[in-house]
């Protein structure tokens, strides 16, 4: 999936959209996406100037955003069908090294459980295969 894919998918825009592309995607199963971080992303102007460093909870956000596609293709939903995935839950998060301008963030979410609305992912960021941060993600698929 390219960027037009996704904004079709994902209701965020620019500068909160965090996936730049899918490149894998088993429906009800897995999704492998990056994200490219640039030096002239707004974030850096303020953490930290002299030492950029992408922040953890962006990190966070950009892997529920990845794990948001996923259950909106699997349940065949669009950003204009009046659904959002909202975080129910954020659990295990470890931060494991610095993302910096330069990096491509691959952002990887498997389903681990589905009841009712709620969506339950395992996820990771790695960086040249090198973990960044794992944790597991609760999602909860609300009508608006």
């Amino acid at each position: 999936m390219d960027i037009n894919d996704i904004k079709k998918r994902l209701p965020q825009r620019y500068p909160f959209l965090l996936v730049d592309r899918v490149v894998e995607m088993e429906l009800g199963e897995r999704i492998l996406a990056y994200k490219n971080i640039t030096a002239n992303e707004e974030v850096f102007n303020g953490h930290f100037p002299n030492a950029p460093i992408f922040p953890g909870v962006m990190i966070i956000e950009a892997m529920a955003q990845a794990a948001g596609v996923l259950g909106f293709v699997t349940a065949d939903k669009y950003a204009d069908d009046d659904v959002l995935y909202l975080f129910a839950g954020v659990d295990g998060v470890r931060f494991k090294r610095q993302v910096i301008p330069g990096d491509k963030l691959m952002l990887e979410a498997r389903v681990d459980s589905v009841k009712r609305s709620i969506w339950r992912f395992k996820c990771k960021a790695t960086v040249d295969g090198e973990l960044a941060c794992e944790a597991t993600i609760l999602c909860a698929l609300k009508t608006v």
